[in-house]
């Protein structure tokens, strides 16, 4: 009889990665040898790991270059319409493991590289993560990226090449030091420069208006070079294009000025135009109205929209010659996607083009604007909301400044007709805001601007139409709707959790890779001991591997029996990291109160960033760090309660940590966390959720069953019947003696002895201007905790539990999101037409 296979050999053979013929396997050591030697130059007497690192990565890059180039082939000759998905940011994370993946080439390289005395996992882990953006919506586009080309859509993304992205953050003495992100440094393997397309980006300058139209004259060029990233759908052969724009001067930049005698000084000066893709904002879901950040704005808008239009107009493949000169047809071929309003500005700047260039009549140019343009909103927060100084843009961009003021008038004057003398309304829907300064609101211009407006959740959706922008609904509600976001099931199962993908697939198969519904099938494993066995030795295993990973990172010893209870993501005060921190030293004060009594141990973990200039969400950090100094050093807790703050939360990271969590925080004030998406990675890898109804949480509920999460605090209703009412703190601070003594603890000094007043301005916001109303949802978050340990006692029960949530967390795909926008807000149908690999004739005709 055969030997049983070992865990290694079963997770080699898994459909569900790719099987490793043995052709494969002598290719990619031939190719990655090649690639050490006459791409790197080294040998194997001097090649470093990160040598071997990119020689692989070309290894695999080259398995994409036929299958990309054939792609872009296809959509020239079928030439369908085509979606831009404009973001000023894109989260990417790595990607070797994830190309491996998507091309099935993971067990071949694995294989190979074993075979060649090397360790894949090790290579993997010297990737840089492209950090090109700061959270949730950054990270939501590259989902969409992802299963846009996994749905056989011709779409691009565009935005802008950062040479420094988010922040490393270093804690230092239990506060969080920022550190640039030279993510460069060494190199891209992934990105192909296109010098060919380098396009002039004008700022500043004049307008004249002349008998032929407007000219934006006397302006300042820089130029915008195009770098094209490679994004492979899963095992479809099919690979799109994201784009993204480095500024560069023109070789004549500040030398055909005044400044003629200074040669030196010009050429210095270059960096002056290079500095807008220099470096990502770091705030999210907060509006900083610098002029770099509008300069960035403009940029990836007007370099877009020049690339969008030479495409649209040429008329063979590889040729930039125009062809087409009518628009009409426009908006049938082109798609663009606002995501958020930071590329608002693509609504004046292709009405400029359509008027002063193209020479359209203001009408048509506006239906073509409206039919082509769509907006997705992210957040009701009013401090996140763009509003530039009309100042601003007078200096910068005194055409579009025009433009926006006609579209305005014109807006206006409807209103004026539909709402005879309601002067109120005309100042509540205006794009422009009166008062010192005057600005412009940008989330109005892209209403306005646009034939479909989203959110990003219902709950999201329905405070969007009765709130922010409750006008505007009133007269156009069939432009509102709602597109539940979702995250790409390769990376957020495949690629992190390889065990439990594994376990899926031998119980149902391994379709529902590209149709996640079909985990409702886990739904007849339930009661079947074998699979609720099997499943928690999965998360166990993640539990020990990431405990290992922590005890090498941090040197600290937890007890992997605990509860793991995590809460990653942006550090914020609408998040409510400090309930959380409430909670631990509630738990904290429980244990001394009651040493002997039997708790059930937790390790708790909470890791994000704050912006730099976030002073709040600054001490937020160093209070979790300086109860963790507290809590892990007290001989009288022991391992029933460890408390980390995970340094520098990252892509890369949350791979590593979703996977083996038990508890996912998801602890909103009800109504401000427009969407999530952190949630339903922790769902879809078998962690049981305590949350509010905020988000899709909500949705969450709905499809696993409200019983099988933790809910708990106010509901929307409640919060707003709370700010009518008035939110006073002092109440519950007087009525509830544990939270007084928490309270008293932190404004004491009793987590800080050698700063005593270190945390006085938390505590002075809490108690008397908390727009979270952190207290009145921790009598229930407390209550809430406590039921979660009863479940833990009983695993099976919570295993269950797991199941019956992985099993509906199926609409969570980013599959399904944006299949709803293709089909809703596009205009196109998802294909899954497989296109040929490159080794096979183009069609079957062919020879």
């Amino acid at each position: 009889m055969a030997k049983p296979l070992t865990d290694q050999e079963k997770r080699r053979q898994i459909s569900v990665r790719g099987i490793a013929g043995l052709g494969d396997v002598a290719e990619i050591k031939t190719n990655f040898n090649r690639h050490l030697h006459f791409t790197l130059v080294k040998d194997r007497n001097v090649a470093t790991p990160r040598d071997y690192f990119f020689a692989l990565a070309h290894t695999v890059r080259d398995h994409l270059v036929g299958r990309w180039i054939r792609t872009q082939q296809y959509y020239y000759e079928k030439d369908p319409k085509r979606i831009h998905y404009l973001s000023l940011e894109f989260y990417m994370g790595r990607t070797l493991q994830n190309t491996m993946i998507n091309l099935g080439l993971q067990n071949a390289c694995d294989e190979a590289i074993y075979q060649l005395g090397l360790d894949l996992e090790e290579l993997e882990e010297i990737e840089e993560d492209a950090g090109l953006g700061n959270g949730g919506l950054g990270r939501l586009a590259a989902c969409f990226l992802d299963s846009m080309a996994t749905l056989g859509l011709a779409a691009y993304g565009y935005g802008i090449r950062y040479e420094f992205g988010i922040f490393n953050q270093k804690i230092t003495n239990g506060w969080q030091v920022e550190e640039a992100d030279d993510w460069l440094r060494y190199g891209n393997p992934w990105e192909k420069a296109r010098p060919e397309y380098m396009l002039p980006v004008h700022f500043y300058g004049r307008v004249e208006h002349t008998p032929e139209g407007a000219k934006w004259l006397n302006t300042q060029v820089v130029l915008a070079m195009p770098y094209d990233t490679p994004v492979p759908g899963y095992k479809n052969n099919t690979v799109n294009t994201m784009r993204l724009w480095s500024a560069k001067a023109p070789n004549d930049f500040n030398l055909r000025d005044f400044n003629v005698g200074d040669y030196i000084q010009a050429v210095l000066d270059r960096n002056l135009a290079e500095n807008i893709s220099r470096v990502l904002y770091p705030n999210d879901n907060f509006f900083e109205g610098k002029e770099l950040r509008l300069k960035q704005e403009y940029f990836v808008v007007a370099a877009t929209l020049q690339d969008i239009i030479r495409r649209f107009k040429s008329s063979k493949f590889g040729c930039r010659d125009p062809v087409r000169t009518s628009f009409e047809a426009f908006p049938d071929k082109v798609a663009i996607q606002l995501n958020d309003t930071h590329p608002a500005l693509a609504i004046p700047e292709l009405m400029r083009i359509l008027v002063d260039i193209e020479k359209l009549d203001w009408d048509k140019a506006w239906e073509i604007t409206t039919k082509t343009c769509a907006y997705t909103n992210h957040t009701v927060l009013p401090e996140a909301l763009e509003r530039w100084p009309v100042s601003m843009f007078e200096l910068l961009l005194p055409r579009h400044l025009q433009i926006i003021y006609e579209i305005n008038h014109r807006h206006l004057e409807r209103i004026k007709e539909l709402f005879p003398g309601d002067m109120d309304r005309l100042r509540r829907m205006s794009l422009i805001e009166e008062g010192d300064p005057k600005r412009i609101n940008m989330a109005h211009l892209c209403v306005v601007g646009s034939h479909a407006v989203n959110g990003v959740a219902q709950i999201h959706s329905d405070i969007v139409k009765s709130t922010v922008f409750k006008d505007f609904h009133d007269i156009e509600p069939e432009k509102f709707q709602n597109k539940t976001n979702g995250i790409t099931p390769r990376r957020w199962l495949l690629l992190c959790n390889p065990g439990l993908a594994e376990l899926i697939a031998e119980k149902i198969g391994d379709d529902f890779m590209t149709d996640l519904y079909q985990l409702r099938k886990l739904e007849d494993y339930i009661g079947d001991e074998a699979f609720i066995r099997d499943l928690a030795n999965v998360k166990q295993e993640n539990k020990l591997k990431f405990a290992t990973y922590l005890e090498k990172e941090y040197h600290v010893k937890i007890n992997p029996e605990s509860i793991f209870d995590i809460q990653v993501k942006r550090i914020h005060e609408y998040k409510r990291q400090i309930l959380n921190c409430l909670h631990i030293i509630t738990f904290y004060n429980r244990i001394k109160k009651d040493p002997n009594k039997f708790f059930v141990p937790r390790t708790i973990m909470i890791g994000g960033k704050a912006a730099p200039g976030y002073h709040m969400a600054k001490l937020i950090i160093r209070l979790v760090t300086a109860v963790g100094q507290v809590v892990n050093n007290d001989p009288v807790v022991g391992d029933r309660l460890k408390v980390i703050f995970l340094e520098n939360y990252r892509v890369s990271l949350a791979e590593k940590v979703i996977p083996a969590a038990d508890l996912s925080e998801q602890i909103s004030t009800a109504g401000t966390e427009a969407s999530g998406t952190g949630n339903m990675k922790f769902m879809l890898n078998g962690a049981l959720t305590i949350g509010t109804m905020d988000g899709a949480n909500v949705e969450m509920a709905e499809e696993a069953g409200e019983e099988n999460l933790f809910i708990f605090g106010m509901r929307v209703e409640d919060v707003e019947a709370m700010d009518r009412k008035g939110y006073n703190a002092k109440e519950y601070y007087e009525r509830l003696p544990e939270l007084r003594q928490v309270i008293d603890q932190i404004s004491s000094g009793f987590f800080s002895p050698k700063d005593p007043e270190q945390f006085k301005d938390m505590v002075n916001m809490l108690m008397n201007h908390d727009r979270f109303k952190v207290f009145a949802d921790y009598e229930a978050y407390i209550a809430c905790q406590e039921k979660v340990n009863e479940l833990y006692k009983n695993p099976k029960e919570w295993t269950k539990t797991v199941i019956k949530n992985i099993a509906a967390s199926g609409k969570f795909s980013s599959d399904r999101t944006i299949s709803e926008y293709a089909k809703e807000i596009w205009g196109v149908e998802p294909s899954d037409v497989k296109i040929p690999p490159p080794n096979e004739p183009r069609y079957s005709g062919d020879d």
